[in-house]
């Protein structure tokens, strides 16, 4: 049976992809995300399991002067990976407001 389409797939355009290393930062991601991550500075070690187990690398060193690792919402997307990994629960996920 032939199927009559408007186009094959080889003619397609490619949708949303990564063509280059590191080109994900050209594009804010976080605004679909669903929850997200609030950090406890009390209970927070400065372990970095957060900046590590990011899949996204959106936690940031917030430098010398500040010792606690911040999420980038712009590119956060509320997977709570985060706040799983964190050993002390510092990270807690909560529901974005709309």
């Amino acid at each position: 049976m032939k199927i009559d389409a408007m186009m094959s797939w080889k003619e397609m355009p490619l949708g949303a992809h990564v063509d280059r290393p590191g080109s994900t930062i050209d594009f804010k991601t976080g605004d679909w995300r669903s929850e997200r991550p609030i950090l406890d500075r009390e209970k927070c070690i400065y372990c970095g399991f957060c900046w590590i187990y990011c899949p996204e690398g959106c936690y940031q060193d917030m430098g010398k002067d500040e010792k606690y690792f911040q999420a980038d919402l712009d590119y956060c997307k509320g997977c709570g990976i985060c706040a799983y990994e964190c050993p002390k629960k510092a990270i807690t996920m909560v529901h974005e407001e709309v």
